[in-house]
Order: C-alpha cells, then structure tokens, then sequence
C-alpha cells in the first residue's frame, strides 16, 4: 500500500518552487496579509529564489503567447498582400470575436485562481473539480456565444463601421467562420488556465507551437492560394486560424487526459456535474473579470467605430498598429501568469507575504522586457509598419503612432502584472472598476475630444490611449500598495471544507 502511495504522490508530482519549502499560515492575516506594501522577504528566502520561480513560470508563457500574437501578425501580414479593405475586415471582426468570446475567457480567471490556490494546499481533488466544473461551465457558454456570433456577424460587423460592402462582406465572412470554431478555442483555453494555475506553462507552450505551426502553413496555401489551393483572401485566414485552433484542442484534451500531473482528466459523467460551493468560487471571480472585458470590450467598440469613421486608410492604419501593439501585451500577460499563479498558490497557503514578493518580482520582469520592446520601436518602427503593407501614408502614420507604443510599454506591462496578481488573489472587482473608467470614459472621451474637436486624426486616437495606459496604471498602483487586494475573497469551497 505504501508503495502504492508512493507511485500514486510521484505520478500526480507538481513543479517545485520556493513556497512549498515554508510553513503554511493559520490564516490570511499571518504573514503580513493585512500590511501595506512591503520589500521584507520571508525568512531564508532569496530575491534570487524568487526570481527563479517567476521566469521558471513565465518564460513558456511568454514564448506561447508571443508566438501566438506573431501567428496573428502574420495573418494580419498575409491579409495585407490582399489589400487595405482586407486589413480592415479582419480588424472589424474582432472587436465583436473578442466580444462573444468575453463570458467564456473571463471564467477561466476563476478557474486558474482557484486551482492555484488547492495547488498550495497540495489539494488536487478540489483542483480537479475545479477543472471538471470549468469545462462544463465554459462548454455550455460558447455554444450559446458561437450560435449568437454566427446568426449576428454581419449586424455586428456593419455596426463596427464597415466602410463599404466590400469590407462588410469579408469581415462577415471571417467573423462566421471564427464562430464555428469557438467551442473548441474555449474548452482549449480551460485546460490552458487550469495548467498554468499549477505552474504547467510548458505543456500549453508545446501545443500551441504545432498549432501556430499548422495555422502559418494554412494561411500560406489558403490566403494568396499555393500548392494548388485555391486563393481565399480573408476566408482563408479565418478557415487557417479555426483549423490552428481545433489542433491545439485535440493536443490539449490528449495532454489532460493522459498525463499524470496535477491537473488530470477523467471523464466520467458524474465529475461534470455542476457543484454550488464550486461554481460560485469561480462565477464570484470570474463575473467581475466578465464585467471587466465587457466594459473594455465596450470601449474599444466604441474607441473603434471613433477611428473607423477616419476612413478605410486611417483604419488600416490603426489596425496595423494595434496589432504591433497587440504582441508587446504578450509580454504583460505572460508574467501575469506567473502573477497570477504564484500569488495564487501562495494565498492558497495562507503565505501573503510570499504572494507579494511573487508579484513584484513578476512586475520587474515584465518591465525590464517592456525596455527592450520600446527600443525596437523606437529604432525600426517604420520598418516593422513597412511589413504589413507598401502603402507609403499608412507606412508614414504608423512609424509616428509606434513612437507612442514604445512610451506606453513600461506602464503598460505593469499595470498589466499586476492586475493578473490581483486576480490570482480574488480581487477581481477592483480591476474591473479601473478598466470600467479608462476605456470607458478617459479613451473614447479623449479620443472623440481630439478627433472631432481639434482634428488631430488618428493621432489624437493614440493619444487618448497613451492617457488611458498611464491613469491605469496609476490606479492599479494604488491598490495593489495598499495591501487589499491580499484578503478579499473568502472561498466557499474551502470554507465547506473547513
């Protein structure tokens, strides 16, 4: 029987860090969890300790996600070679994708937070239940979400502000065929939050470079049409991404089902029945990150149809460079996983103040790669516009719009960490109420000010969003000192279990 155990504990092994090695808290308030901010480590615990942790977790999310983003510059790239209304479809339709994609995405933030906190138990029963009730909630929220975008795609698209048919016609196109593909990008994005909330960055890294692999090469045969393709234009990049997407999903239920780590998935009927204590730790976290996505959501819509009314250059313009902009959140969100886990996991132990070294230490990360990512735009910025397209206004506008991408960066990432470390802690409200203000109220306001009023062009819109990033920050920053955010949300599951 010992033996047995022995097998069963090395079969469900978890990645080692620095808080397995501490005593865990009697509660949330040992360890500094009511403090303000403060640079005191635990005893016998080394900055470098931590550092390791931090870049053990977010380096294979960083390498996924910015390979991800690079997949999706290189359709944006191969869509150019179509045309600027091409450029412009592609972009109209995602606003709404990530629109109807927001109820699904944002309960995954409960999710990775509650299965990082049972990893800090070492409890993987509950982390288990947590996965199972993921999936189920998040299965039946993308069906609804994929009917709705499929039926609605051209009244979604034509609000956007398509400027012509032409535009309309494709973005309508590409918006249906992201629809057919959602439940599988959602059930993948469960088991990705679920991994990563243990720490597992490695397994997602590994199906999601064969998915970027198929997508690139689908996007080459079907966009311009080779090996005998025909030539689909922005179908085909919507037809590459859904196959891209339906091959991470096989990869990841293998990966789940048949590795022994952690997180594991059994599939019997019974586990998928939906548990009260459960599904309200993850609708109470998740609801507000909901509620977040939809505002931001929201205000780019809003932010969106501000610029599209420049017209379809001035657009493609700013879809180009939101799409460059797009690849340096990457780096935010990747070491707003290892936040996130982390704070997690280590609130998980009653540590608070193990959660508060693990997010600063995430913060500085970020920040140090936010420096490179600004001095590349700052030194090739027309170049990189150059790529998408070999029209001379968009290539001349975008260089100038880079410069503020490069500003943007540090205060970018950030804010951006941090948030995530707030997250991993159950404080999802808060966040919620900061993007809440920025994108609705400083961006568009700003934005519509400068456009309408003093005709600054789409450079007035860049300018709205540079001020939106710093009062962001600014926000997120003062909450996270004051030390709140570490023992706001009480578990139902754990109390049950109390």
């Amino acid at each position: 029987m010992a033996e047995q155990t022995a097998y069963k504990e090395q079969k469900r092994k978890t990645i080692p860090i620095t808080l397995d090695k501490l005593p865990a808290g009697k509660d949330m308030y040992e360890y500094g969890g009511g403090e303000r901010y403060s640079k005191k480590l635990p005893e016998g615990v080394t900055r470098g300790n931590i550092y390791k942790d931090v870049i053990r977790i977010g380096w294979p999310a960083f390498i996924e996600l910015m390979l991800t983003q690079l997949v999706g510059m290189f359709d944006q790239i191969q869509v150019g070679a179509v045309g600027p209304y091409a450029i412009s479809a592609v972009g109209l339709s995602n606003q709404p994708k990530f629109l109807l994609m927001t109820a699904f995405m944002s309960m995954n933030v409960g999710t990775t937070a509650m299965i990082a906190r049972a990893r800090g138990r070492k409890d993987a029963d509950t982390a288990n239940l947590f996965l199972r009730q993921g999936l189920a909630l998040t299965f039946v929220l993308s069906v609804i979400m994929s009917i709705v975008g499929y039926i609605f795609a051209r009244p979604l698209c034509a609000f956007m502000g398509a400027a012509d048919p032409q535009t309309l016609d494709a973005a309508t196109e590409y918006l249906q065929i992201m629809m057919i593909g959602m439940v599988g990008l959602a059930l993948t994005n469960v088991v990705t939050s679920a991994l990563r909330g243990v720490g597992n960055t490695r397994a997602p890294l590994i199906y999601n470079i064969i998915s970027n692999c198929v997508n690139i090469f689908f996007n080459w045969v079907l966009i311009t049409g080779h090996l005998g393709f025909p030539r689909l234009e922005v179908r085909g990049a919507a037809i590459a991404t859904v196959i891209g997407q339906s091959t991470a999903f096989i990869i990841a239920m293998i990966v789940i089902t048949t590795t022994k780590g952690f997180v594991h998935l059994d599939w019997k009927l019974s586990g998928f029945k939906l548990k009260k204590a459960a599904i309200s730790d993850i609708v109470r976290i998740g609801l507000p990150a909901a509620g977040e996505q939809l505002v931001m959501r929201a205000g780019m819509i809003i932010y969106t149809r501000i610029v599209a009314s420049l017209g379809t250059n001035a657009y493609a313009t700013h879809t180009i460079c939101m799409n460059i902009q797009a690849l340096t959140f990457m780096n935010g969100q990747a070491f707003a996983v290892s936040a996130t886990s982390l704070v997690g996991q280590s609130l998980g132990k009653k540590r608070p103040d193990m959660a508060q070294a693990y997010s600063k230490a995430s913060q500085n990360t970020g920040f140090a790669v936010a420096l490179i990512f600004a001095a590349a735009f700052l030194i090739a910025g027309g170049w990189i516009v150059g790529l998408y397209t070999d029209v001379e206004e968009i290539i001349l506008a975008g260089e100038k719009i880079l410069l503020f991408v490069a500003f943007v960066q540090p205060f970018q990432s950030s804010q951006l960490i941090l948030a995530g470390a707030m997250r991993g802690a159950g404080d999802t409200k808060f966040v919620a109420y900061i993007t809440a203000f920025t994108m609705l109220v400083v961006r568009p306001v700003i934005a519509a000010l400068l456009i309408y009023v003093f005709h600054m062009g789409i450079m007035g819109a860049w300018y709205a969003l540079a001020a939106d990033q710093l009062i962001r920050t600014l926000l997120v920053f003062m909450r996270y000192h004051s030390g709140k955010w570490k023992t706001t949300f009480k578990s139902a599951t754990e109390s049950a279990k109390a």
